[in-house]
């Protein structure tokens, strides 16, 4: 295992970057392993269409206007985002329920759904200038620029990010379905590109996706087609910054889709990303005039922002808590990447309990979402299991934690590992 150290842009390791041209437009470069590309939360598209079960929201009745004409895009759809009219309707639709007889969470009734381009990175470009950056259009143009192409040697696998892991016994079925998709995605890439074994290049939230295929894959099956982990900004165990949107995501009416009426809040996925007692500890990560919440207090936290169901706190412990708790190492080799020197919530202060205002925080070291003291607690899962073998840090000054897929330093540096995991030579454009 290599040690954390910071590690600055070398003069010395470009030589080899630039001793090659750069492969003609619509050719490959020989010899490159194969990448799938896993994205960060919110970046994969889902398509829905509606059956005649669907009801629409009390007083909107055109919230039905779509019953039985076929597909059409749930997320991203400015469109939705632009229209008053139209936003409950999109948030209604998008929207999950927990089945209580399943034990499960689905679609609302008389929605389906489905993911938009799987296997392709195509989906991964936002028409949304605001959220351009966050996805990784960028970082699949740098890739083209060295030989990687869609669908040849470069491949996406998008999610419904709306769902997370449960425990061994109990069902998550989409979640379940989307890590199969990606085993089976890593197969097809390996054969080809004529059996070389792949690269699994995660963003975030996508990291508990990768992660959850890396553990449910047979060791050998997993050393035989996983070449390398490059892991981009994903700790061990949630974050403090996603108590602040938790707790600010009732207060109101907003343009954001997942903020409107509380869509998100009926999702799996932020659950599975709170912060866990085994990083954290009892350090106050909120804390009131009248109480303190640490990571051992997500439950009591959850019912004091605003969650309406009864059962969530128990649903966290039941089924998003052991995950957390049960992450290990991925046993192929791995780097772990993430932008440091940046402030980072540390701590939320909501001195009079009013959870809708804007807290005064408190920050560490990190990203500026993710803390540094989760990254690096890593160490700690990967000392526990000596079969990880190569584990490695890398600690990018100033990077944020979007400005890991856009910014050129990062580019650079991220060309670097896989140029060196490639075992070959290409030219940073």
């Amino acid at each position: 295992m290599t040690m954390p150290r910071l590690v600055f842009p070398l003069l010395a390791c470009l030589w080899f970057l630039a001793s090659r041209s750069s492969p003609a437009h619509g050719e490959t470069s020989p010899g490159l392993h194969p990448i799938v590309l896993v994205p960060g939360y919110t970046c994969s598209n889902l398509d829905a269409r509606l059956t005649d079960e669907y009801r629409p929201p009390p007083g909107m009745p055109w919230c039905g206007a779509r019953k039985g004409k076929g597909w059409f895009r749930l997320w991203h759809n400015q469109t939705a985002v632009q229209d008053p009219r139209l936003l409950p309707c999109y948030a209604d639709q998008l929207r999950l329920v927990y089945d209580h007889a399943a034990d499960d969470y689905r679609n609302a009734p008389g929605v389906q759904t489905r993911v938009v381009d799987f296997g392709s990175t195509r989906g991964f470009a936002s028409d949304d200038p605001a959220m351009k950056n966050n996805c990784m259009e960028k970082l699949v143009t740098t890739l083209e620029g060295v030989g990687y192409r869609d669908g040849e040697n470069l491949f996406g696998a998008p999610y419904d990010f709306r769902y997370a892991a449960a425990p061994p016994g109990q069902p998550s079925a989409v979640f379940d379905s989307d890590v199969s998709r990606l085993q089976r995605l890593v197969e097809h890439a390996s054969r080809k590109n004529g059996g070389k074994p792949v690269i699994i290049v995660s963003h975030a939230f996508g990291g508990h996706y990768a992660l959850q295929f890396l553990y449910r894959s047979p060791l050998p099956w997993r050393r035989r087609l996983v070449k390398h982990y490059v892991m981009l900004t994903t700790g061990v165990g949630g974050d403090v910054a996603v108590l602040k949107t938790i707790a600010s995501a009732d207060a109101g009416p907003s343009t954001n889709l997942l903020f409107y009426a509380n869509t998100s809040r009926s999702f799996a996925s932020p659950l599975a990303v709170l912060p866990s007692p085994s990083v954290f500890g009892r350090a106050p990560l909120v804390v009131t005039r009248d109480k303190n919440y640490s990571a051992f207090d997500m439950p009591e936290f959850l019912a004091d922002v605003g969650f309406s169901a009864g059962d969530v706190a128990p649903r966290y412990l039941r089924r998003a808590l052991p995950v957390t708790l049960g992450i290990r190492a991925p046993l192929v080799p791995t780097t772990s990447v993430v932008g440091v020197g940046l402030p980072t919530p540390l701590r939320l202060t909501y001195w009079d309990g009013d959870f809708g205002k804007i807290p005064q925080v408190v920050n560490g070291d990190g990203d500026g979402a993710i803390r540094l003291e989760g990254v690096l607690a890593w160490r700690a899962v990967i000392e526990k299991d000596p079969d990880q073998g190569y584990f490695k840090f890398v600690l990018l000054p100033n990077v944020t934690h979007y400005g890991i897929l856009s910014d050129d330093f990062a580019l650079k540096r991220l060309l670097e590992i896989l140029a060196a995991v490639n075992q070959a030579t290409f030219k940073f454009n």
